[in-house]
């Protein structure tokens, strides 16, 4: 009989596959399209099938290689990262993505008490001049900068 060395291996493993899971079927009505002219879903559906072949893979190796128990589930992390994402998008189109960004990476860092907060605040504005640099300026995408400040 195989024995589970790793249960909080496993746990991730299947957690993994639920999000796949989850990203399949919410994708589900989405066009692939085909290899030349690919469709809104063929990134979806990509990124979700390697997270579930990510997640068989942890959930095998925990059978294999020896590894920790199960521990009890903290909830600041997701609560905050979570938060974050949420504040993001509600704060992106008035308040721009020159402050949004930033607020972001600030309430993300509450996740973990571990946070060094002069790293965060110079990760913070280099990220939001990364993306700023991208999403806007190299895309082209119709996100504002700063609405309150100089209009769009």
């Amino acid at each position: 009989m195989i024995h589970m060395r790793a249960p909080q291996d496993a746990a991730a493993g299947l957690f993994l596959v639920a999000i796949a899971a989850l990203a399949l079927w919410g994708g589900a009505n989405l066009s692939a399209g085909t290899w030349s002219q690919m469709g809104s879903g063929m990134l979806p559906r990509a990124l979700a099938v390697l997270t579930g072949l990510c997640g068989i893979g942890i959930f095998a190796g925990a059978f294999f290689v020896p590894g920790g128990q199960l521990e009890r589930w903290q909830v600041r992390g997701p609560l905050f990262v979570l938060g974050a994402a949420i504040l993001f998008a509600l704060a992106v189109r008035p308040l721009g993505l020159v402050v949004a960004a930033p607020v972001v990476m600030l309430i993300g860092a509450l996740a973990s008490d571990e946070a060094r907060w002069l790293e965060i605040l110079v990760f913070a504005a280099a990220m939001t001049v990364l993306c700023l640099g991208l999403f806007k300026y190299l895309l082209g995408l119709p996100i504002p900068v700063a609405p309150w400040l100089i209009g769009y």
